[in-house]
């Protein structure tokens, strides 16, 4: 979790760069995210790449207090991938891989 603004603005930043160099946009993107099992966070998230065309996988932990979903998805620039992870963000108790 990221302790302070500062620090999440570094992330985004590096993630910005390193999504720059490393790709050819657009390009398809593999989003990882874990969260405690919920069916209404599961629907926020899945809300957040509706329209998209995104292809979803969930899985539960084996105990079945988390859920990890992975969302594979065309992405049309770093700062789009930038812009869902910010709004997944939002989704108490997320956590992004």
């Amino acid at each position: 979790m990221m302790r302070n603004e500062k620090d999440t603005a570094a992330f985004y930043k590096k993630l910005k760069k390193s999504l720059k160099n490393d790709t050819q946009w657009p390009a398809l993107y593999l989003y990882k995210f874990i969260i405690p099992t919920s069916e209404s966070k599961i629907s926020e998230i899945e809300a957040i790449f509706n329209n998209t065309n995104a292809e979803i996988t969930k899985r539960d932990s084996s105990k079945g207090t988390y859920t990890s979903i992975s969302i594979k998805v065309n992405m049309k620039s770093p700062d789009a991938v930038i812009e869902k992870y910010k709004k997944v963000s939002k989704v108490e108790g997320v956590i992004s891989l």
